[in-house]
């Protein structure tokens, strides 16, 4: 294969899947890590990706640049369901949760639903939504006000205010990035302001994010990584990153995203020959 088709494949499967690492282009192409390298180096030059520690990921031209709940939501579903699954076991009935908007916490919340007498403090109008109109047990779900973001996030002073007389059990935070030096960040700087306000509202602070998250920085710094009592990531976590996280977080998890079933095989239509048999 010519290096431009290669170049055009993996484009296309980073556009497909938000992100995309080394060593899975490898087994794909049958090719050198260093070729790959050089491959993901010209795309990103030519703004079709941005290349990260270990892979790359869809461009996103900066990092004041927010993507609609809509686009985030279709990437790394395995892992966010995952991470959402395993965040779930750490809520019993009384909890009181808080969750931070974004499309993990969204996931997160569609967990919660048979979680009965728990009260869901939130700033993301996608998880006030789900559980309001969804949950199957007796729940009461308080939504904060405030303007809402294009992650469908509510921010502002209308929204701290809300939050300054709550105290919940657990805060389940979403986060756009996270790097060694600057933590955990967000593009918007209101949103990381309100994250803030509910880290403090929280005995226990839980991160949820995916392994893209990792060496992605926003234009805010939302806290440190020692602020997290716990993150959840998933297994697509290069090395560096892992050893970077445990040293930093008060505890690592990482979770296994569940493999997509092979497809089956075709069934021919029934008035196919069979083979080996004359018609």
């Amino acid at each position: 294969m010519l290096a431009r088709q290669r170049q055009e494949e993996i484009a296309e499967l980073v556009r497909q899947h938000g992100s995309i690492r080394v060593g899975a282009l490898t087994e794909r192409f049958g090719v050198s890590h260093m070729t790959i390298r050089r491959d993901l180096e010209s795309l990103a030059r030519r703004g079709h990706l941005d290349k990260v520690h270990g892979g790359a990921v869809t461009p996103e031209h900066g990092s004041t640049a927010e993507p609609a709940f809509r686009e985030k939501r279709s990437r790394e579903v395995a892992a966010k369901e995952a991470i959402a699954a395993e965040a779930a076991r750490l809520v019993a009935p009384g909890c009181a949760v808080a969750l931070t908007a974004g499309t993990t916490t969204w996931t997160l919340a569609r967990y919660l639903l048979d979680v009965p007498d728990i009260t869901v403090v939130t700033n993301s109008v996608r998880a006030a939504h789900t559980l309001h109109t969804h949950r199957r047990q007796k729940q009461t779900v308080v939504l904060t006000g405030g303007v809402r973001t294009p992650s469908d996030a509510l921010v502002g002073p209308v929204t701290a205010a809300a939050l300054a007389s709550l105290h919940v059990d657990v805060l389940f935070m979403g986060v756009h990035g996270m790097d060694a030096r600057k933590g955990f960040s967000t593009p918007n700087l209101e949103e990381a302001e309100t994250d803030r306000a509910m880290c403090r509202s929280a005995r226990r602070v839980v991160v949820l994010a995916d392994h893209t998250k990792w060496d992605t920085t926003g234009l805010a710094t939302i806290a440190p990584l020692e602020t997290a009592d716990l993150l959840i990531t998933d297994s697509g976590i290069d090395g560096h990153g892992r050893e970077v996280l445990e040293r930093g977080v008060g505890e690592l998890t990482v979770v296994e995203p569940a493999r997509p079933p092979r497809p089956a095989a075709p069934v021919p239509p029934t008035d196919a020959p069979i083979e080996g048999v004359r018609t």
